[in-house]
């Protein structure tokens, strides 16, 4: 069976060829020291549960709603940690990417949608981008929000840069920014002195009213598509095999092991920064009493006065533009994956930035310069919403996928493993069609 699988994947190119088996790892009896060699492809898949799109839904849900939705959180991250655990494991199993996979197994017409929908999904999560990198740079050196918007266009050149360096600069870089976004936020935490008795009793008990609440449940499933993000599985089933893995079935589950760990402790880290940005806007704002503030420059604007700290705006506005910076990269990579995954198309990574980006900055141009500012944190949650709603197309094929023992060979998914991802396929499916039902009746 491993023959068979490694002769199938043998006859078409790899994974992003360029970075394709090009980190090299240890095989030291040391288990820290190769478990170095594997630290990266996670933490540049958590950059896409923590970009601008989770602030605007995660500000929006702790000002109008408290703690509330701290649960939404611990269990989109749950389900983040168990979906990209599936998505790392198909790709080191059977040495191809989710899209690749996809375009091998189902027909033109249906390949030929998902690749639509997940080439909406990357749009959707660089609209975030685009606007939250504006934002800061408005907040920051008084850049007007429409200027802002052509100059994250600019950041192509930081892709074509790192590229050129290697894969492992790409991760370094990606690894500081979000050190800088994790720091950055633990001081708000501290800052402002949450109450930590329903801070607790919110994260590990849910309210009936995130589901029975209409502008909550709207808030809450931004939050499932701000933290598990469709084209985050099409990326990581590609980048695991950057490593220079042995690709026999114990260099395969060892990599499978190592690979989960760097994949669990980046999306901790994600977890903290999520939980901290809605911790604050509860603590700030709801307990004073400010409901409605969903906008980041208000948030911006408030959260020094609220605090009575000088500069609490400053981080906030700093950690933001990381947030943005570090999204741009990730949503490169995801891009090419997509493309050549779905339609063997190959474009060169600068051509594949400059298309995704103007896809995103078309619309907030328009929208900015209809609507100003007060139109980019709408345009941010719906972009969030888009995204949960292309998740099922990426999970229920991932699902398939790992499941197959024809794929997977000794690596198929457990019965009590299937049973627990399939539940989770139907959870996030159930939600968006409550969403739906819920809008279509004017909820």
């Amino acid at each position: 069976m491993a023959s068979d699988l490694q002769s199938s994947a043998a006859l078409t190119e790899p994974s992003l060829p360029e970075v394709h088996s090009s980190v090299s790892v240890s095989h030291s009896p040391f288990y820290w020291r190769r478990l170095l060699g594997f630290l990266g492809p996670g933490f540049l898949i958590s950059v896409g549960y923590m970009d601008p799109g989770n602030w605007a839904t995660d500000i929006a849900g702790g000002s109008r709603f408290g703690y509330t939705l701290l649960f939404v959180i611990m269990l989109s991250n749950l389900m983040a940690i168990l979906l990209q655990s599936l998505s790392l494991k198909l790709g080191v199993a059977t040495e191809r990417d989710l899209a690749q996979l996809c375009h091998e197994n189902y027909g033109p017409r249906v390949s030929f949608a998902l690749w639509i929908g997940a080439e909406i999904a990357i749009a959707a999560c660089d609209l975030a981008e685009v606007i939250g990198s504006a934002i800061a740079l408005n907040l920051l050196f008084h850049i007007p929000l429409f200027y802002g918007v052509l100059i994250t266009g600019l950041d192509v050149l930081l892709i074509l840069l790192l590229q050129r360096w290697g894969f492992r600069y790409i991760e370094a870089l990606v690894i500081a920014l979000i050190g800088t976004i994790l720091g950055m936020f633990s001081m708000q935490v501290f800052l402002s002195r949450p109450d930590y008795g329903p801070l607790l009793h919110s994260l590990f008990i849910p309210s009936p009213s995130i589901v029975t609440n209409p502008a909550m449940l709207y808030i809450a499933i931004g939050i499932l598509g701000a933290t598990v993000m469709p084209h985050n599985l099409y990326l990581h089933s590609s980048i695991v095999q950057s490593r220079r893995y042995k690709r026999t079935p114990e260099g395969k589950r060892e990599a499978i092991h190592l690979a989960n760990v760097d994949s669990a402790l980046a999306l901790t880290v994600a977890l903290f920064v999520n939980a901290g940005i809605l911790i604050v806007a509860a603590a700030v704002f709801h307990r004073s009493g400010h409901f409605e503030v969903a906008a980041i420059e208000d948030a911006y604007k408030m959260l020094s006065p609220l605090l009575g700290a000088a500069g609490a705006s400053t981080l906030f506005a700093v950690a933001l533009l990381a947030s943005g910076q570090n999204s741009s990269i990730t949503g490169t990579l995801a891009g090419q994956v997509v493309m050549e995954g779905f339609i063997h198309l190959k474009v060169s990574p600068w051509l594949r930035r400059l298309i995704t980006r103007g896809l995103a900055i078309i619309p907030t141009i328009i929208v900015v310069a209809l609507n100003g500012e007060q139109g980019t944190e709408k345009l941010l949650i719906l972009s969030q919403v888009i995204l949960s709603l292309q998740l099922s197309f990426a999970v229920v094929p991932l699902v398939l996928f790992t499941g197959s023992r024809k794929k997977m060979g000794e690596f198929v998914n457990g019965r009590a493993l299937q049973v627990v991802a399939w539940s989770t396929a139907v959870v996030i499916a159930g939600l968006n069609a409550w969403l739906l039902v819920q809008t279509a009746m004017g909820g």
